[in-house]
């Protein structure tokens, strides 16, 4: 056993000294959430008016940047679109007297063609050959005149626009009346905006210092009531989360777990695996109190660095010392969107009283303006913003594995129990669970506990390996030392009878 230093144990305080424990514990969570409440609305306050500062100075400076790009073109392209509408008239124009033209032209092929039958004078016949020659001479100076109408209206319109360039100048003039508004505009709501970050940082600091004094004042005594209660025979190594010493759980006749006795390290990944019915889900379900245990301890040092019995802990409030954990089954509420599943799991961070909730105090609304910002941040570094609004139901089965995962990080979590994650996923979906288990684990500062079949993830990603079967230790150690265990081999893949 790693199981060193000694400590305290609550089954040595007594009544009143255990009570007296528990109050100062529910205090320093109490204002260690306030101090952190805090600290995240200044930091979400701050990006949100910097946010809407700057979406009101952009859509001043579009709304000013149309405007002149309207006028520009109205006086700087006139000439342009007089020019393409002329030629478009002009061809329009040609075109209806070349049809014409035509028309015509083929009217007289025929009388001259009739005529020749009859056999009449050619003088008739080279009048009419001759026509054909006048009319295309005529449609010809009809489409001309057209275009010096054209130009004629062309010149008229610049002889009316001869102040075009005083229009330019206008243009310009505009230019520098919008910039000098745009400064102007910038200006002054970049002073109302620092003006109301100065007021947010001074509340939020305020009150930072508050809480942060009477949490400094409250650790102090809790340090002063431990160190004056006798230490006792805990032993748990200082950087250990997690001692587990002689479990045992019976159901009746069935020793699910037998004698089992480990450490998990701060900051490790542990695995414990076995063959299907070694007992692997009973340990999960001991540490978590879903089941008391027959006989044997469970050691686990909180984010106050004290070290609890998980035995006389209240299922309710294992969440509350900083474990979470997943289940092999989906334990996701498909009824609600994936954003609600994550403030579901963060229910026993709001520290807002009954009547601060009954009366909709501003305490109330900084509470789920964070826990929000909380709640994003984590769908973000899971990957799943883009089903933050979707109803859970009919979600792919990687996309809820995620989510559950999610949901354990919302409650800030000192170590993070995973129940066979991987089962169901594919192999590329697997690959990304294996480097997801190990940002949690280093953006979070947690250790993770982990159940598993997949040996390729338990072998890739974990730090100690524990293998057992029927409830007994057969190894630990690391990947390698517990691949080539023969009493692991033997339990996974059986002996000969010869042997």
């Amino acid at each position: 056993m790693a199981l060193k230093n000694k400590t305290k144990s609550a089954s040595q305080y007594g009544f009143f000294t255990s009570k007296k424990i528990q109050a100062l514990r529910k205090k320093i969570s109490f204002y260690e959430a306030r101090v952190t409440l805090y600290k995240d609305y200044k930091e979400e306050r701050t990006l949100e008016i910097n946010e809407a500062f700057q979406t009101k100075i952009n859509n001043f400076l579009a709304k000013n940047k149309r405007l002149l790009l309207t006028k520009k073109y109205e006086h700087e392209d006139l000439e342009k679109q007089f020019n393409q509408t002329n030629k478009l008239a002009i061809d329009k124009y040609r075109i209806e007297m070349r049809r014409k033209f035509r028309i015509k032209r083929e009217q007289i092929r025929r009388k001259i063609k009739r005529l020749r039958k009859k056999d009449v004078s050619q003088e008739l016949i080279a009048f009419y050959e001759n026509k054909i020659v006048l009319y295309e001479k005529f449609y010809n100076q009809k489409t001309e005149e057209y275009r010096n109408i054209r130009l004629l209206k062309f010149n008229d319109f610049i002889i009316k626009n001869q102040d075009f360039k005083l229009n330019i100048e206008a243009v310009d003039k505009l230019e520098a009346k919008l910039t000098k508004k745009n400064e102007l505009f910038t200006i002054k709501h970049t002073k109302k905006r620092d003006q109301k970050l100065n007021r947010i940082n001074v509340f939020c600091d305020k009150k930072y210092k508050k809480y942060q004094k009477k949490l400094e004042s409250l650790r102090n005594l809790f340090e002063d009531t431990m160190a004056n209660i006798p230490s006792d025979n805990i032993l748990l190594a200082e950087d250990v989360v997690l001692g587990v010493e002689n479990l045992c759980m019976f159901f009746g006749g069935v020793k699910a777990v037998n004698d089992l006795s480990f450490t998990v390290k701060k900051g490790e990944i542990f695995g414990l695996i076995g063959p299907n019915g070694a007992g692997k889900t009973t340990v999960f379900n001991c540490i978590t109190q879903f089941n008391k245990p027959t006989s044997g301890q469970l050691y686990y040092r909180n984010v106050l660095g004290e070290v609890i019995n998980l035995n006389k802990v209240a299922i309710h409030d294992i969440i509350t010392h900083g474990i979470a954990r997943t289940f092999q089954n989906l334990e996701i509420v498909k009824e609600v969107s994936v954003l609600e599943n994550l403030l579901i799991a963060a229910h026993r961070q709001y520290q807002s009283n009954f009547f601060e909730h009954a009366l909709g105090l501003p305490i109330l609304r900084i509470e789920e303006k964070v826990i929000r910002r909380r709640a994003d941040k984590i769908l973000k570094f899971m990957g799943l913003s883009f089903y933050r609004d979707w109803f859970a139901w009919g979600l792919p089965y990687g996309v809820l594995k995620k989510l559950e995962i999610a949901r354990t990080l919302m409650a800030n979590p000192h170590l993070i129990i995973l129940d066979e994650p991987a089962a169901g996923l594919n192999d590329s979906e697997t690959k990304e669970l294996a480097d997801l288990i190990r940002k949690i684990r280093d953006e979070y500062k947690c250790s993770i506990f982990l159940v598993e079949h997949d040996m390729g993830l338990v072998m890739n990603v974990c730090d100690t390996i524990l293998a057992i079967s029927f409830g007994k230790k057969l190894a630990i150690g690391t990947a390698k030392e517990i691949q080539k265990n023969k009493e692991v081999q033997a339990a996974y893949l059986g002996v000969s009878e010869d042997e």
